[in-house]
Formats: C-alpha cells, sequence, structure tokens
C-alpha cells in the first residue's frame, strides 16, 4: 500500500507509483473533516481512480455525524477503501483533538467509527499509531477497532510524541497482529524491499505501507513483489531515475513555481540513493525553476549504474534516514 502523504500524493503521483507495480492500494492525502459544513464537492475531488491499484480515501475527523456523511458521500463517488486517520501528530492536529490525539478518546473513536460503519458496506480501515504519549494501549485501541467494525488495521509503532523520530517498534505490529482478527498493515522504518518482508515474517501482518521510503524508491514496491515470488528484483540505475523525475513532471498538473518546489521535496529522498547525494541536494535546491533542476539531475545521474546507487532490495551500510 502507498500511504497517504500530505502534499504529494495527488492523483498523478499515486498512479505513477501504482504502475512500477507490487501495490495493492493507493491513498489519497488525508481530507479534514471538521464540525462545519461538510465540502463534498473536495470530498469528490479526492476520488480519482488509478488505472493500477484500488483507492483509499483518509478522512481525519472527530465530528461523528460529519465523519459519517463523509464516508457516505466518498463511497458514493466510488472510492474502493474509507480510511480514518489515527495517526497524525502534528500539532494543530492534536490541539483539536483529531489524528493521534483520538488514541485517548476511546469513546469518541468507537463512536465515529461505528457511524463511519453504517454509513459503507465496502472496506473500512484505520491507519493509527502506537499511542499519544505511551503504547500500554495499543492493543487495546487495535481490538476498539475491531468491535467498532474496520476490516483492516495500518500500524504505525511510533508514538505521537516520537513524530518521526526514533525507531519504529516492530513488536507492537506482533502484538496487535496476535491479539485481532482483522488484517493488520505494517508501516514504519521500511526503507529497503527485504525489510518489509522481514515484517511480514516477524510480525505476521499481511501487508505493508509505505509512504517515505517509495519517495527515496519508486520500485520498492515492484521490488517486494519480486521477492514474494522468489524472482530476482530489479535494481534501478540512473537512467530509470531520470525517466522516473521525467514522469512525476509529466504526471504533476501545477505551474512551474509550484511543480519546482514539489519536485525538490520528492528529490530530497531520491536523491539519498547517491554516495553524494547531499551535495547533488543542495545543488539542487538552488535551482530557480524545473528545467534547471532537469538539466542538472541529467548531468548527474546519466551514465549511473545500478551498483552506484543504494536503491537495491536488501539493507546497505549507508542509512536512508527520515521518517516512512
Amino acid at each position: 500500500m502507498l500511504a497517504p502523504m500530505e502534499g504529494v500524493t495527488h492523483p498523478g503521483y499515486r498512479d505513477l507509483i501504482a504502475s512500477y507495480g507490487g501495490v495493492g492500494v493507493v491513498c489519497t492525502e488525508f481530507v479534514r473533516i471538521t464540525k462545519g459544513p461538510v465540502n463534498r464537492r473536495l470530498l469528490e475531488h479526492q476520488v480519482v481512480a488509478s488505472e493500477h491499484a484500488a483507492l483509499s480515501v483518509q478522512v481525519m475527523g472527530n465530528d461523528e455525524l460529519n465523519m459519517a456523511l463523509a464516508t457516505e458521500w466518498v463511497v458514493e463517488s466510488g472510492t474502493d477503501v474509507v480510511d480514518i486517520n489515527l495517526g497524525c501528530p502534528a500539532p494543530n492536529a492534536v490541539r483539536k483533538g483529531v489524528g493521534a490525539a483520538m488514541l485517548a478518546q476511546p469513546e469518541v473513536l468507537s463512536r465515529v467509527v461505528r457511524a463511519m460503519r453504517e454509513r459503507t458496506s465496502g472496506p473500512l480501515s484505520a491507519k493509527m499509531r502506537a499511542g499519544v504519549d505511551s503504547s500500554d494501549r495499543a492493543v487495546e485501541t487495535a481490538q476498539l477497532l475491531e468491535s467498532a467494525g474496520v476490516d483492516f488495521i495500518t500500524v504505525h509503532p511510533r508514538r505521537s510524541i516520537d513524530r518521526g523520530g526514533g525507531h519504529a517498534d516492530h513488536r507492537i505490529i506482533k502484538a496487535i497482529k496476535a491479539n485481532v482478527g482483522v488484517p493488520v498493515v505494517g508501516n514504519g522504518d521500511l526503507w529497503y524491499a527485504a525489510q518489509s518482508l522481514t515484517l511480514m515474517r516477524e510480525s505476521g501482518c499481511d501487508a505493508v505501507m509505505l509512504g517515505r521510503p517509495a519517495l527515496r524508491n519508486p520500485f520498492i514496491f515492484a521490488q517486494i513483489a519480486a521477492l514474494r515470488a522468489g524472482t530476482r528484483a530489479m535494481r534501478p540505475d540512473g537512467a530509470a531515475l531520470l525517466e522516473h523525475v521525467h514522469a512525476y513532471v509529466r504526471a504533476t498538473p501545477a505551474p512551474d513555481t509550484a511543480l519546482s518546489g514539489l519536485l525538490k521535496e520528492q528529490l530530497r529522498y531520491l536523491l539519498r540513493s547517491l554516495a553524494d547525494g547531499e551535495s547533488v541536494t543542495r545543488e539542487v535546491l538552488r535551482q530557480p525553476d524545473v528545467g534547471s533542476i532537469l538539466t542538472r539531475l541529467e548531468s548527474r545521474l546519466s551514465g549511473v549504474s545500478s551498483e552506484e546507487l543504494d536503491l537495491g532490495p536488501e539493507p546497505s551500510t549507508r542509512s536512508p534516514g527520515g521518517r516512512c
């Protein structure tokens, strides 16, 4: 599964990543559902199907009536899955009692999920963190979600206060999987394809969700699929990365100034695969427009072999860092 990422997972990007293979579900950016009137047009705008994968629309809020209405409307618009965000650790979300903050409000959480469940007969899921400031109730929360009617649970095993720091505690995924009857999707610190298979084997989780690792390696889902099938996983070279960047530019409907910023954010991750990635990234970030960025990338990536890139399926000694 391709994780929801704010400012990243627009329809063109979702379909591009799915086109490389190995992705069963792609997720939208989360849609904020407040206590005010629900914007049906905004919700419907999120429902853009991918040619290559099922679509999950993620909503975030704590008003049970509006969350139920949002669920009904996105289902009517054609989404395959409705997902509730229980993982956003942003201070603004926490102050409003939504995202990961709902993990500390079990009664509210249960009412909201049950209200959503009443409005759809299709797949309903939840993406949760391990807790707010403690992971002690992670299993209990997952069981609450199961009893409220979700069809599967995605687990990012960090607390809200951790944000993207520290390490994902995959033991939490294993504990949840052992104590619920619905499928569990594992997430967190899965930078290489082989790490996803290790997590599935050791925790028993049914699938994985990847966010930032797919920015760093757009072909990671295809690598996972190959490893699961027992076939050789591809190793992208510089030409493959250049083609991906050009495809991203074609798939992103934005004026040059906005597109330049979006592309630079992608390249902060993509260029980590180079031994001199930090210096190349600094150069790219100084470029004034998309054309200049592409020219610099073509100069650096042309002729680069797959062995020169840290994009193999197995972990290397180089740490990719960041959040996932």
